[in-house]
Order: structure tokens, then C-alpha cells, then sequence
């Protein structure tokens, strides 16, 4: 059996908790503070970047909480893809619209996958902690 420790889901669930807070934060910041600093096309994709760091905050506590429920390692895994997920994918948004150098948008796309990854392993997880 892969069990894995609260203490992690516990970690998990702190950590999302706080990423949505984050989502929410940075949301009202491109809201209503890039309007006079980037283009309309940099608030797009700004916005995209808050909606994809909202949803996986969400994923995370479910993951935190599937975990905690069941200790299938997976539902840790999937955890941890998710929160590396968001600061690549959505960090990576949020420094570009906000003028970090091009050479950092490669990182988007690895962020990405790494959030389908954390879909994955959920899938993984809750199919181990139904056979259990």
C-alpha cells in the first residue's frame, strides 16, 4: 500500500488554501491595476493565467483532501504536480505581462504539462483509493 503521511495533505490543503487567496489577489490586480500599465492582449492573457492559478488552487484541496482521506500516495503527487503547475504556467504569465524577459516564456508550456500531469496522477489516485 503507498501511503503517504498527513502531515502532506496537510501541507496540501494550507497551500491551496493560501494559492486562492493568491488567485483572488492578483485577479483584482488585473482587474483594475494593469489597465493603465499593458495592453489589452497582456490583460487577456493576465486573466488567463489568474483563471488557470484559481481552478488548480481548487484541485489542490481536492487533492489535500483525497489524500488526507485515503494517504494514496497519488493524491499527494497530484498535489504537488498542481502547485508547480501554477507557479510555472501561471508565474511565468504573470512575470511576462509584468516585463520579465521573453526568454522566460518557455517555462509556460512546461508549467502546463505539468498541471496535466497533476490531472493524471488525481485520476491515478482516486482509481487506488477506490480498490482499497
Amino acid at each position: 500500500m503507498d501511503r503517504h503521511p498527513a502531515p502532506t495533505a496537510r501541507l496540501l490543503l494550507i497551500l491551496g488554501a493560501t494559492s486562492g487567496f493568491a488567485a483572488v489577489a492578483l485577479g483584482a490586480f488585473g482587474a483594475h491595476g494593469l489597465q493603465d500599465l499593458v495592453d489589452a492582449g497582456r490583460q487577456q492573457a493576465f486573466a488567463t493565467a489568474v483563471q488557470y492559478h484559481g481552478w488548480h488552487a481548487l484541485a489542490v484541496i481536492a487533492a489535500g483532501l483525497a489524500a488526507r482521506q485515503s494517504g494514496t500516495r497519488a493524491l499527494a503527487v497530484a498535489g504537488w504536480l498542481f502547485i508547480a503547475g501554477m507557479l510555472l504556467f501561471s508565474g511565468s504569465i504573470y512575470a511576462l505581462v509584468l516585463g520579465a524577459p521573453r526568454w522566460l516564456g518557455p517555462v509556460t508550456p512546461v508549467g502546463g504539462t505539468l498541471l496535466m500531469a497533476g490531472w493524471v496522477a488525481l485520476a491515478v489516485g482516486f482509481w487506488k483509493a477506490g480498490s482499497e
